[in-house]
């Protein structure tokens, strides 16, 4: 934000030099710039500053000095620069650091057509000054959503003033049928055929209807009578339009068009409302030349009553009166803002217009600053005071916050039942509030207690309290004063935590909670059972030493258990102590099996499981029934995991295996073979692998909460290495260059490489073309020819170029072997070429040319040298 408000902090200076030309700049001019107040423009006013700083070239110190020459006041350009940084912040988030006004006008102007439309949408009054929004009622006028439109769908009203326009519909029913369509004309008149002209202009719908059947009746018999058996109904159609003039503190006043059926409140809505200086309590209407009644619309905003919502008639003038007292209140009210307050209103109205107070509201007294027509002053009204102060213009009151401290408070903490706070009660002792909190937990150390006390000088003292003894009845209780704070430890508070743990070839490691008389069974059993691989004849309890000073770390516990985790019967009497470590070992004789994989032209391809540790290649290929007759045996190779590979975990691996169990059991479960068995193993096989899966995401969420990156640590062998500058060719794998032929006529020899887990040996069928990679003009593969050498091949390519370094030229063999390009006298001796191989010409290294300086230093190096030679021979 602060970085958007930089790079437009241009559009300050030169919306405040346009301030004043237009309409948002109150018509005022630019001499005139020293008076403005930042205080009285809306947010909209804002926005059109920033739109017409967006259209001008003036830079920064052109604009600064403008503004100085105007005399705008330091106070109001920050005031400014405040409101558009709020208007930024509420519209969207600032944006990138380093935006220039340079980047793109065109998008900046969109961005800024955002960030207002945005906040348009967010404030319904967004057009209002800060000082519109706090007058009370103010808004009433200005929100969109609000319509004071006159319903034309009600009863025709019997007080209703017909006048010329007016559509009459006249319905005669009973023993007669008829109805009429009349229009009332400029003179007042109906005119209903075979009757007349009737008058009705200027009478109420009550007083037209009674003249209308008088009129009727002339043919229509029936209406006339104590018992008439033709009746009359009259309503109104169309409506007329009337005129009102809205003068006064308005802020659109002038002359209005409004239905016949309006009141006050439609024009009001229709002329924008009462202006700043505008009263809301004094709102005057005049018909010839006579009021005829006064609206206050806070009768309406604070009790919904619009009794003073005059119906209009046409020529009616509303004045809006100007404001006579408006006072402003301030602070934890519902309501706070600016209330215009009529003769013999008090405090209590004021506050009765300001919601109330709020809950955090001191309301025992109240602070007003009011002028006295020379300076200003401050006075106190207390509570008893507020329905007979009476308010005067410009007061503003300050109403003040509760003290956060409680007058009746104490607090227990630690080892009861129910800790918090409890009320402060007359004589209340530590005892009785041991008792209100549930009394204490069978952990509670009795034996002392902290009773912390805060003096009346906010100090703070602290007192040991034997609880023992006075809940005993040995000592005296202590009664308890207003924000004590009494603190019972608990025993596992006063002792270091116990547990003791369990590492080796168990299904879950890990530490687990000390209980009293646990034997490693119980700890076993806990971490979930021995695996397969367990040893339960050694099984080791290192126990920490204390107060021994022969120089022992631990001492070391040896015992054995049988896969029922029995113990015999002298190590069952051995239980643990806390923080025991117990390690279970592997067996000696358990091996989990070594896979490796024999691919390409052998007869039985596939994987493979090493049957000893010592099994060699030409073993595995005669269990792969031999090379076939398509092979190359020189191109063959050894694939072999580097220290970079990542390894699947014990536990990804047995997740998978129990997760491939769990979907084959899954697809017998609707054939006859899915007994009861069969559904016992496919519960027990989920639960674990649900228990795995959530083991699985705490382990990764505890990694990703120490931060470690594991893959990085395992790449970089040194601590501390800077993994990003460190040139390290990171593979998984890596080719071992074997000589197939070799091992196949002598297994067992020094060629017949032992094979280790994962290994891969690749056979390929018979090869037939030599590749050429690096610095040679086009790099190209070409077709084996026993007759040619590395340079014919070279010259397939294109030759060299100028950045080929041809004296460190080397070529990979088929089978992974790699030779290098070698040196007698002066001349290249390059490596022969068989089928498969891959020729690579590496880049000459970029060497700087020499500087003048270097060259003249070499220059005055060598003078010297021949200076010092001369002399000697001399």
């Amino acid at each position: 934000m602060v970085s958007f408000i930089k790079d437009n902090f241009q559009f300050l200076f030169f919306g405040l030099v346009l301030l004043f030309i237009s309409v948002v700049a109150n018509g005022q001019s630019l001499q005139d710039i020293q008076n403005v107040k930042v205080d009285n423009l809306s947010d909209a006013q804002i926005e059109q500053l920033i739109k017409r700083a967006e259209s001008s070239g003036l830079n920064e110190q052109q604009l600064e000095s403008m503004a100085r020459e105007r005399g705008m006041p330091a106070t109001e350009v920050a005031k400014l620069r405040q409101r558009i940084m709020e208007l930024r912040s509420g519209g969207r988030a600032a944006a990138p650091a380093g935006n220039q006004m340079q980047r793109g006008r065109q998008v900046q102007g969109l961005e800024q057509q955002d960030v207002f439309d945005s906040l348009r949408r967010s404030d319904p009054y967004y057009d209002l000054t800060p000082r519109q929004k706090k007058i009370f009622g103010y808004t009433l006028f200005h929100n969109k959503e609000l319509n004071f439109n006159p319903s034309l769908n009600i009863p025709t009203p019997e007080s209703y003033i017909i006048g010329t326009g007016d559509q009459l519909l006249i319905d005669v029913y009973g023993a007669s049928q008829e109805s009429y369509d009349l229009e009332v004309n400029p003179e007042g008149r109906v005119f209903i055929p075979n009757v007349g002209p009737v008058e009705v202009g200027g009478a109420s719908v009550s007083a037209a209807r009674a003249r209308l059947r008088t009129a009727l009746s002339r043919i229509y018999s029936g209406l006339q009578g104590n018992n008439p058996n033709t009746f009359l109904q009259v309503r109104l159609g169309n409506i007329r339009t009337i005129n009102v003039t809205m003068a006064g503190e308005l802020r659109k006043p002038g002359t209005y068009n409004l239905p016949s059926f309006a009141s006050v409140f439609n024009a009001l809505y229709a002329a924008g409302g009462p202006n700043e200086n505008g009263s809301f309590r004094h709102i005057q209407v005049y018909r010839n030349n006579q009021m005829v009644g006064e609206t206050d619309i806070y009768d309406f905003l604070i009790n919904g009553v619009d009794s003073g919502n005059v119906r209009l008639q046409d020529n009616d003038v509303i004045i809006v009166q100007p404001l006579r007292t408006r006072v402003e209140i301030e602070g934890p009210v519902r309501r706070p803002g600016l209330f215009e307050i009529k003769p013999g209103e008090s405090i209590e109205e004021l506050l009765t217009f300001a919601g109330g107070y709020s809950d955090k509201a001191y309301t025992k007294r109240l602070t007003v600053r009011r002028s006295t027509g020379e300076q200003l002053k401050v006075e106190d009204i207390e509570e008893e005071q507020y329905g007979s102060f009476a308010p005067q213009d410009g007061d503003f009151f300050i109403v003040g916050e509760i003290l956060k401290r409680y007058e009746n408070r104490v607090q227990v903490m630690g080892a009861v039942v129910r800790p918090g706070e409890f009320a402060l009660e007359e004589g209340m002792t530590i005892k009785s509030l041991i008792e209100k909190a549930g009394g204490l937990r069978g952990d509670a150390f009795q034996n002392r207690a902290t009773l912390y006390r805060t003096g009346d000088n906010l100090t703070q003292t602290v007192v040991s309290v034997d609880i023992q003894g006075i809940l005993g009845g040995t000592v005296s209780d202590i009664t308890l004063n207003r924000e004590d704070v009494l603190n019972i430890a608990s025993l596992y508070d006063l002792k270091e935590e116990y547990y003791v743990q369990i590492s080796g070839e168990v299904n879950r490691t890990g530490v687990y909670p000390y209980a009293g008389e646990m034997t490693v069974g119980d700890l076993v059993m806990r971490s979930g059972g021995l695996k397969e691989s367990a040893s339960n004849s050694s099984i080791e309890i290192a126990r920490r030493l204390k107060d021994d000073v022969s120089g022992r770390v631990s001492e070391i516990i040896t015992i054995a258990i049988d896969p029922e985790l029995r113990l015999s019967s002298e190590d069952s009497q051995i239980a643990l102590a806390p923080f025991d470590h117990v390690f279970i070992r592997k067996n000696i004789g358990f091996q989990r099996e070594m896979l490796v994989e024999v691919e390409g032209e052998v007869n039985y391809p596939g994987t493979f499981a090493l049957e000893k540790r010592d099994e060699r290649i030409s073993d595995v290929l005669n269990r792969a029934g031999g090379l076939n007759q398509f092979s190359y045996a020189k191109g063959a190779t050894l694939i072999r995991r580097t220290e970079f590979y990542k390894d699947v975990e014990e536990e990804e691996r047995k997740l998978k295996e129990l997760q491939s169990l769990l979907d084959n059991v899954d697809q017998e479960r609707d054939s006859a073979m899915f007994t009861e068995v069969e559904q016992g193993l496919h519960d027990r096989v989920e639960q674990r692998l649900i228990a795995l899966n959530e083991e699985k995401r705490k382990r990764m969420e505890r990694t990703s909460r120490e931060g470690a990156n594991l893959d990085m640590e395992r790449y970089a062998l040194l601590e501390g290495m800077d993994t990003t500058s460190a040139k390290l060719d990171i593979r998984e794998t890596e080719y071992v260059g074997i000589e197939l032929e070799k091992i196949l006529a002598e297994p067992g020899s020094k060629y017949d490489i032992i094979l280790q887990e994962g290994d891969i040996i690749s056979i390929p069928n018979q090869l037939q073309t030599v590749r050429m990679r690096g610095e040679v003009l086009y790099p190209t593969t070409a077709r084996y020819d026993i007759s040619r050498g590395f340079k014919n091949y070279i010259s397939r390519a294109g030759g060299f170029t100028e950045k080929a370094r041809k004296g460190r030229s080397y070529v990979i063999y088929a089978n992974g072997d790699v030779k290098r390009t070698g040196k007698f006298l002066f001349f290249n001796v390059y490596p022969h070429i068989e089928p498969g191989a891959e020729i690579i010409v590496p880049q000459k290294p970029d060497r700087q040319p020499m500087s003048i300086q270097a060259w003249v230093g070499i220059a005055s190096s060598l003078a010297t040298l021949a200076i010092l030679v001369d002399r000697l021979a001399q």
